[in-house]
């Protein structure tokens, strides 16, 4: 399919594999998306500033930049922001279509439906979009869907006007008379309320007067605040909505200025935030920020998972905003018709793109078509990239999941493996995300459809970095194509789960595939050096192990599906065997007991493992440390010796001789693991990297925990 992809000041239309339906949403074929002339326009040009200037804009993401570097190398880090350059970017978020497909547990829509709907990276300008559920919105029958794809404009819009809770008979000055401004002219008139419009193009107030507006303020020909103290009887406007896109903090101290005692300001757009204490103080203003569509909007449970927001103590969600702009516009009592100045076809993307930076007029609202589209193109979830030559002592790779650990990790380091590893195809459920990936690693595909890797014959081995809780289920559609199988941690989340992979195995299939979970940490150099020690013990080991794992916000899906030590916790619990080498006797445990919700029992665990040759490994797996303590640290004590390494940079031993490390940056294997895996898959070894038994151990350890 085709999608707008934003790189270096231009929005492109490029070849995107489409995307399939999932669990709680629906595949829309597109007829019309609509183009955001602010936000939309802002990401482009930022696409086309110079590294350093975006990075001088931008200072969270220097810090994530450089706190990646710290833990990944300078390589890698520039290796990860050439790709996000590169790749582009996605845009558009208001579309309106047909629902061909619709997922697993949604009920409200069915095929054939014709929707509306919204979301950033969501609703893109493409030919198909997979939506959640609750960022759709069936348009009423016989709506034209040029006029449903401005949805999302229209529920911004209505969402500012309930933030000014204006009353009959009041006044209310919108500042801007962009796309927004326009709406909400319209929405406040049909409240009952007196506005006033102002905005530096002549053009865009008469139409504002047209569409309802009782006074418009050219503040280029007439005094601003004048003209709105005069009009209001010298009190002031009761509320001021704030439309308008500008870095000045200029006009934000005028609104102020315009309102009445007692007033408020209500912040739709962009404005300069240098607040001016004397505009407010003495009128006791209120200043209210308007989020986007309404509430529901940046809350995971609402926009993903299809969690609602009870009527009656939410009357108006995000989706319920969305919902009846599209009543109003289709009932004549929002005009949308006359603020659309042009419609292009998708593969003239770029056209209408640029229509909205030309110079003297621009236009206020201009929509994509995809009339012109294949019904054919909702099967096209694969799109060749090239062809390579591999040779026969490379391991082909199919990856499943190309999240941030699959790409800043596994994929740079078997590209540094020179011909061990070649990328075949990469699977993703966003399209955009497999491409960029697919492009940046030289893989031959990119797909959408976990299928397409599976049948690959000159697939060997699919490597699973999909979250957690999809890990059990791909190793099994993987295992059961014949496919050699990395999986990232966890194997699985629940006993059900792992019972269905250990089933496999214990049958009579032949030829059975390697299994391997990434339980990197026994594969780095340290724990290497430490075990040629260990093994030449004589009683059993005493360990000590702390993980500083750093406090999540407890609505992060980390804590889910098993939660941080069945998805992080693994790692320690597989390190503690790989040193004793032994089964699991007894498990011992202890969790912290909050006084609030800031903090969970779940991450904040104190864990005692008895193995059966007598070892006691002791795990603090904690969420309440400071972040400027190292992560990690091991002792381990044995014999009268004392072996001490601290986050992955360093080893000492006392008492023994060992071969002291000291690296500037955690080393914890992952390259390591993937060296020992092609050992394997070669036939170089017989032994699987790490034996079944004992992943399945690990797993059910942290299960116990």
């Amino acid at each position: 399919m085709k999608q707008g992809i934003v790189k270096k000041g231009k929005v492109l239309a490029e070849s995107i594999p489409t995307p399939v339906v999932g669990k709680g949403t629906v595949l829309i074929k597109v007829a019309y998306s609509c183009i955001s002339a602010g936000t939309e326009m802002t990401s482009v040009n930022t696409s086309k500033q110079s590294l350093v200037k975006r990075a001088l804009n931008s200072p969270d993401e220097v810090k994530a930049a450089l706190d990646f570097a710290k833990d990944n190398g300078v390589v890698k880090t520039i290796q990860r922001v050439r790709g996000v350059l590169d790749g582009g970017k996605q845009t558009g978020y208001s579309i309106a279509g047909e629902i061909v497909e619709v997922g697993e547990g949604v009920d409200k829509f069915q095929v054939g439906d014709k929707v509306a709907a919204a979301g950033a990276g969501i609703a893109n300008h493409a030919e198909f979009v997979s939506v959640p559920e609750n960022l759709v919105m069936l348009m009423p029958k016989g709506m034209d869907c040029k006029q449903a794809s401005t949805v999302t404009l229209g529920g911004i819009a209505l969402q500012g006007v309930r933030r000014a809770d204006m009353k009959l008979g009041e006044t209310c000055v919108v500042v801007g008379a962009g796309i927004l401004g326009l709406l909400a002219v319209q929405m406040l008139k049909l409240s009952g309320v007196q506005v006033v419009v102002s905005d530096f193009d002549q053009k865009r107030l008469d139409l504002a007067k047209e569409l309802g507006a009782d006074l418009i303020i050219n503040p280029q020909n007439e005094d601003l605040l004048k003209t709105v103290s005069t009009y209001t009887g010298g009190y002031g406007a009761d509320s001021v909505l704030f439309t308008a896109a500008t870095g000045s903090s200029k006009p934000l101290s005028e609104s102020f200025k315009m309102c009445r005692k007692k007033g408020k300001v209500i912040l739709v757009g962009v404005v300069g935030m240098e607040i001016n204490r004397g505009d407010m103080y003495a009128k006791e203003l209120d200043f209210l920020i308007s989020t986007s569509y309404g509430p529901g909007r940046y809350d995971a449970n609402y926009e993903e998972k299809g969690m609602d927001y009870p009527f009656s103590y939410v009357r108006w969600t995000e989706n319920r905003n969305m919902t009846e702009y599209l009543r109003l516009v289709n009932n004549g009592s929002i005009d949308v018709d006359k603020l659309i100045d042009g419609v292009y076809a998708v593969d003239k993307i770029t056209e209408a793109f640029d229509s909205l930076q030309k110079e003297g007029e621009k236009p206020i609202i201009v929509l994509l078509d995809y009339s012109i589209t294949d019904d054919k193109a909702v099967l096209e979830t694969k799109v060749e990239m090239k062809t390579k030559t591999i040779s026969s002592d490379t391991v082909n790779v199919g990856l499943i999941g190309a999240g941030s650990f699959a790409t800043g990790m596994h994929l740079p380091n078997m590209k540094a493996m020179g011909n061990k590893y070649s990328l075949k195809g990469v699977m993703s459920r966003t399209g955009f995300k497999s491409k960029t990936v697919a492009d940046q690693f030289e893989a031959e595909y990119t797909t959408t459809n976990v299928d397409d890797i599976l049948k690959d014959d000159a697939v060997d081995l699919v490597m699973i970095a999909t979250r957690h809780d999809s890990h059990a289920e791909l190793v099994m559609k993987a295992l059961k194509a014949g496919k050699h199988t990395f999986v990232e941690k966890p194997l699985a989340v629940n006993q059900e789960e792992l019972n269905e992979i250990k089933a496999f195995y214990n049958s009579d299939v032949e030829n059975k595939p390697v299994l391997m979970t990434g339980f990197n940490r026994r594969f780095s150099q340290f724990s290497q050096e430490i075990k040629k020690h260990t093994d030449k013990r004589i009683n059993p080991l005493f360990i000590q192990y702390r993980m500083n794992a750093g406090h999540i916000p407890l609505d992060h899906w980390v804590h889910e599906s098993g939660g941080r030590i069945v998805g992080e916790g693994c790692h320690l619990v597989d390190l503690m065997t790989f040193f004793t080498g032994s089964k699991i006797k007894s498990i011992s445990v202890e969790k912290v007991s909050p006084n609030n919700d800031k903090i969970s029992t779940a991450d904040n665990v104190s864990i005692v493992l008895k193995y059966e040759d007598g070892s006691v490994c002791n795990i603090q797996y904690f969420a309440v440390g400071s972040k400027q303590m190292s992560k990690e640290y091991m002792e381990v004590h044995y014999d009268e010796k004392t072996i001490v390494m601290d986050d992955y940079k360093t080893l000492k031993g006392y008492g023994v001789k060992v071969k002291e490390i000291s690296k500037g940056r955690s080393d914890k294997g992952q390259k390591e693991e993937l060296e020992d895996l092609y050992e394997t898959l070669k036939g170089n070894k017989k032994e699987w990297p790490i034996e079944l038994w004992d992943m399945i151990q690990t797993t059910e350890i942290t299960f116990a925990i």
